[in-house]
């Protein structure tokens, strides 16, 4: 019992963790239609500027936080200003113009903070425990938890109950038609770029207590938050909350029952989801 209940919520702190990074790869595809590989990228350096602010100049958390966010904002708002803009309805040109700035961005990591992975890291006041069931659980677990829950909250009011959702949500329907109606557009796509990759960054140093800062699992992160953006629906906040706690669970307790089989698992569960809902669990059919 006590293992079932440890997997779960693990299970339950990795996908607020998938969540952190997917629900932007999913409003930027759903909204903008671009397909950013390079988003993993932001989760990365945000991690290691957070490794900076934190650990090596013994600043407090919340600034830590906000320079990693900022971090992450300013080079994905440079990326989507100075290239993902043009490329508005070529897919083709974005994976490869995107994956080639993944190699980039991460070429340019280990140029700047070396190889060697930072082990997992987190603020003195969060590395402490919390006693549920018997069980001992790190309290940054739990900070990813509600963290992500906030995140999912806030996400939703803005996409569902804003002036700005509003247009966000007109540019996923018909963008042609919501630019001829004087609405710019390109300016709201721009800040939503900023936003999601302002989150990812942060995510990258909540996400280093249990990731640590490294530039090796990057293709397993971004691979896993794809699965998540096709399971939940392209552009649905609700679906991508509910398809990364799925792919939280489906990785912990398929690790824990069937190592040899873990990412297989999380593979059929996608292609069993997809044959009968092909637009994803909240998706929408276009």
């Amino acid at each position: 019992m006590d293992g079932i209940l440890l997997n779960l919520i693990n299970g339950i702190a990795f996908g607020m963790l998938l969540f952190l990074l997917a629900s932007g790869l999913s409003v930027m595809l759903g909204l903008m239609g671009i397909i950013n590989l390079a988003h993993g990228v932001l989760y990365m350096i945000g991690a290691f500027i957070g490794w900076t602010v934190l650990i090596q100049c013994r600043l407090n958390f919340g600034l830590a936080v906000l320079s990693a966010g900022l971090g992450a904002g300013i080079i994905g708002l440079m990326l989507e200003r100075g290239f993902l803009r043009r490329l508005y309805k070529q897919p083709n040109e974005q994976v490869l113009l995107t994956l080639g700035f993944l190699y980039i961005f991460t070429n340019l990591t280990i140029w700047i903070w070396g190889p060697r992975p930072r082990i997992p890291f987190t603020a003195p006041f969060l590395a402490g425990s919390i006693s549920i069931g018997g069980l001992s659980y790190p309290m940054s677990r739990f900070l990813i938890i509600l963290v992500g829950l906030a995140l999912a909250a806030g996400l939703w009011w803005l996409q569902d109950k804003t002036r700005a959702g509003a247009i966000i949500r007109a540019g996923m329907d018909n963008k042609e038609m919501t630019t001829g109606l004087g609405i710019n557009l390109a300016r709201v796509s721009t800040l939503v770029f900023f936003l999601t990759a302002f989150i990812a960054g942060a995510a990258g140093l909540i996400g280093a207590s249990v990731l640590g800062a490294n530039t090796t699992n990057i293709f397993d992160i971004l691979l896993l938050s794809l699965v998540v953006v096709i399971i939940g629906g392209v552009g649905s906040i609700q679906g991508t909350l509910v398809g990364s706690l799925l792919i939280g669970l489906i990785d912990n307790f398929g690790k824990a029952m069937f190592p040899q089989f873990a990412l297989f698992t999380i593979y059929l569960a996608m292609v069993i989801i997809l044959m009968i809902k092909p637009s994803g669990l909240l998706g929408r059919r276009v």
